[in-house]
């Protein structure tokens, strides 16, 4: 490496060193903010995270900075591979944010900010009204910055494709498009079918009243069982769960529980245990080069959902953990087999919230979502107080019921605090997972791994075929390097078909 390129290499490894210390803290904060922050405090905490943000995002808008970046991306050839991602990736971050002043940073995620207490309190209240011009500016924010970017390639045609190519480098709406208009076309006939089948499923016990100390118990059996290592995370309580990596060794995660409804907080546990093993199992040479954050959100959904449906929800797994569940919870399993909690953890049935969603039906709770936040950023569809009837009308016609109030519609997700673009990588992520699935069935006996609890072998499969190059490939070219084939959503759909028709004996 010629000694100029090595001087510049160094002056953006320690820049970014230090702004990584500043990331840190706010990580830190976020966490605090929702999970034990008091409410009164929490524009405080977030006027906080903005500040020691914008820090971060000053140090790289220094002169000094950005020619020893741009340096390292028209000389990227000479630079190892994982420092050539690196160049690449700070280019396409400047050309976003190249015309985005630090205070124009700050003002930004003051907005964000604002907009998660706001949506809170909102949520709380059920009261959509407290969160509509918080949601109107985080919407303004995300079209302004969007006329602020540059790209070194062809601009997205819309701001809704920019917003998309943020969470997923490369993918547009053609893509999802022609995903869900494919799921639609294949699973709402079949719905219909289970919805008029005979097959009856028990779910009774589902909603007997369980104490917290019994699902802080199975939550902590369940981390143990995917084997999230506790030395390098931790678990709390909070409204939505959510996974955040503080720092390299500090993955942490939340989960909610419901007196009557227990089985709410065991996918969630392993749902977001499933993040935080992406974030353990990643290699550690991703860190010294700042390559450790650059999964795209439908992969990361990908991993999350790999273990919370495909893993936990399967038959192997139910016969894994039932032992464990009827010592832990005595009082619901005294007369319930196994394979009656098997099918009602699987039942079919359209409900409102996203997150209690059954597997089948989920994806229709994301088409909403996507159909609307299109239509908000890209279709001039007002941010009013007929938004949440807009979001009704949807749930009526995909899943024929009906919110009655704004909790249980519009303001059950935090995301739009954050910004549009994210909910689609629930979807994907499921059609990803799908797919090597079936590459992972050509290398393991996965059945036979699950149902032992061998999850050196599920996670060591995991870590050297799906995390190994997470960081390095933009998603449509991880998908094809793990399976060897395009992406395609027909795996995922011929898992549902399969699954529910048996389980509905249609």
């Amino acid at each position: 490496m010629k000694e100029i390129t090595l001087k510049n290499l160094t002056l953006v490894l320690d820049t970014l060193a230090i702004c990584e210390k500043y990331t840190n803290a706010c990580h830190v904060l976020n966490y605090d903010e929702e999970t034990i922050c008091p409410k009164k405090a929490m524009e405080n905490q977030g006027e906080t995270i903005s500040f020691l943000s914008n820090k971060a995002f000053e140090l790289t808008k220094s002169d000094d900075f950005v020619n020893a970046a741009n340096y390292l991306y028209e000389h990227r050839d000479e630079l190892d591979y994982e420092d050539k991602v690196l160049a690449e990736g700070l280019r396409r971050n400047y050309m976003r944010t190249r015309n985005i002043s630090v205070e124009q940073d700050l003002e930004f995620s003051k907005i964000f900010n604002k907009a998660f207490v706001d949506w809170l309190e909102a949520k709380n209240k059920a009261d959509f009204s407290i969160f509509k011009d918080s949601l109107n500016k985080v919407r303004e924010t995300q079209l302004e910055q969007f006329e602020l970017s540059d790209y070194d390639g062809e601009r997205p045609k819309t701001a809704y494709n920019a917003l998309l190519d943020a969470y997923e480098r490369g993918v547009t709406t053609d893509e999802i498009d022609m995903a869900f208009n494919a799921f639609k076309e294949r699973i709402t006939p079949l719905l219909s079918k289970i919805k008029s089948s005979k097959k009856k499923i028990r779910t009774d016990f589902l909603s007997r009243e369980v104490t917290d100390e019994q699902q802080r118990r199975m939550a902590e059996y369940l981390l143990d069982v995917i084997h999230f290592d506790k030395s390098r995370g931790a678990i709390t309580t909070t409204e939505h769960p959510f996974t955040d990596n503080l720092a390299k060794d500090d993955a942490r995660i939340t989960t909610h529980y419901y007196p009557t409804a227990f089985t709410s907080s065991m996918f969630s546990v392993i749902h977001e245990g499933g993040h935080a093993l992406f974030m353990q199992l990643q290699p550690e040479e991703d860190y010294p080069h700042f390559n450790n954050d650059s999964q795209s959100m439908a992969m990361h959904e990908s991993v999350s959902r790999f273990y919370e449906n495909r893993i936990g929800r399967s038959r192997e797994f139910i016969h894994l953990i039932f032992p464990k569940c009827k010592e832990i919870f005595p009082q619901v399993f005294s007369d319930v087999t196994e394979e009656e909690f098997y099918e009602a953890i699987n039942v079919v049935e359209p409900s409102l919230i996203r997150t209690e969603a059954d597997e089948f039906t989920y994806t229709f709770h994301i088409i909403i979502r996507y159909e609307l936040e299109k239509a908000l950023v890209d279709g001039n569809m007002p941010i009013d107080d007929k938004l949440p009837e807009r979001w009704n009308d949807l749930y009526e016609k995909y899943l024929g019921i009906r919110p009655s109030n704004d909790k249980e519609g519009l303001l059950q997700d935090v995301h739009w605090a954050s910004g549009f673009g994210y909910f689609q990588a629930y979807a994907i992520g499921n059609m990803y997972n799908a797919m090597y699935y079936n590459k992972m069935k050509e290398d393991i006996d996965i059945s036979k791994a699950i149902s032992e609890g061998d999850f050196d072998l599920i996670n060591g499969w995991m870590a050297e075929h799906v995390f190994k190059k997470a960081n390095y490939l933009a998603p449509m070219d991880w998908i094809k390097d793990i399976t060897g084939r395009e992406f395609t959503p027909d795996d995922f759909l011929d898992y549902l078909t399969d699954k529910y028709t048996r389980l509905y004996e249609i």
